[in-house]
């Protein structure tokens, strides 16, 4: 990071969603209440299918990493969110801002090739269930999960350090409700072309490549699935990857809008409220999603809460 940066912009002016007092304390209470949904799903799930022994199969596994990543994704800007619409200045400092970039970029990687990740698993499940096992052995699924959180953390610093190493010597507010890259590179006083290329480029290709495993894994299942002869088989193969579609609709769209569509299209003050919906609220309705269409996590879920009412019975009976 360059010296002279510190010395210029010292803190970062968040401007948030509104200036509007009011308005603030209703998305207080909005942003706490998702936000304690979102925790207590994605933590939820983790536990869920670390004490079910019938969720011990890799897409669970997968499953849980995802979980891990919305909670940590959500918790690296929503925090300090809820502690701005208390405060009259919403401010954050350079080093905070960094950090915040960093891990924001980090998961949103991380996000973009787990999802991938398990559609390439449900089309091994699908198309080759004999050789499930074979192909899927607990060592390279955590092979793939160290490698996904290595790249992620790689990109994250190197996106990071090539917007704080560009010189903030003006304005210090940022048009946005946490630090993301592009409204602070709308803020650099020195040439932005070589980060703006090397943003496109790295979001580009992240979300290419990990979208085309994903279009590639589901073409194969959706012929996989059109030869299956009975209905009853085919609705219940296309039952066990509908929660995982919807989680790709979703997050990818999104992604699509913000980062890849030309900004002629959408302004910042647009891609500000879509951050909402892509910061907040996905890691929220992703458990929802994976445990309320899913009869096996259902099922773990309504033996796990048996198994604690037993327990808690048992305790009350030795007192």
């Amino acid at each position: 990071m360059a010296k002279g940066n510190y010395s210029a912009v010292s803190e970062f002016i968040l401007l948030g969603l509104t200036d509007n007092p009011e308005l603030q304390a209703v998305f207080f209470g909005v942003f706490l209440v998702i936000y304690v949904a979102s925790v207590t799903g994605n933590l939820g799930l983790i536990v869920l299918i670390r004490i079910s022994p019938q969720l011990h199969t890799p897409m669970y596994f997968f499953l849980s990493h995802l979980a891990f990543v919305d909670f940590s994704f959500t918790s690296s800007v929503t925090p300090n969110t809820l502690g701005n619409f208390l405060c009259e200045v919403q401010s954050i400092t350079f080093y905070a801002c960094a950090v915040q970039v960093c891990c924001f970029i980090t998961f949103v990687v991380c996000e973009q090739y787990l999802l991938s990740v398990m559609a390439y698993d449900r089309y091994v499940a699908i198309c080759n269930p004999l050789l499930y096992v074979i192909l899927m052995p607990k060592n390279l699924c955590n092979r793939i999960v160290a490698s996904t959180y290595v790249y992620g953390c790689i990109v994250g610093l190197v996106q990071t350090v090539a917007t704080f190493h560009l010189s903030f010597c003006g304005s210090n507010r940022i048009n946005h409700f946490y630090c993301d890259d592009v409204p602070l590179v709308a803020l650099a006083c020195s040439d932005t072309q070589v980060k703006e290329l090397l943003l496109l480029t790295i979001a580009g290709f992240n979300t290419l490549c990990s979208l085309l495993i994903v279009i590639i894994s589901y073409g194969f299942i959706l012929f996989a699935i059109l030869r299956i002869r009975s209905a009853e088989g085919r609705q219940k193969a296309f039952s066990t990857c509908a929660s995982h579609l919807t989680s790709i609709t979703m997050f990818y769209g999104t992604v699509i809008f913000m980062y890849l569509l030309p900004k002629s299209s959408h302004s910042l003050n647009t891609d500000k409220f879509a951050s909402v919906f892509y910061v907040v609220v996905i890691p929220m309705l992703n458990p929802l999603i994976y445990s309320l269409r899913n009869q096996e996590v259902k099922n773990a879920l309504k033996k796990a809460l048996e198994k604690a009412y037993k327990t808690l019975k048992i305790l009350k009976l030795r007192k």
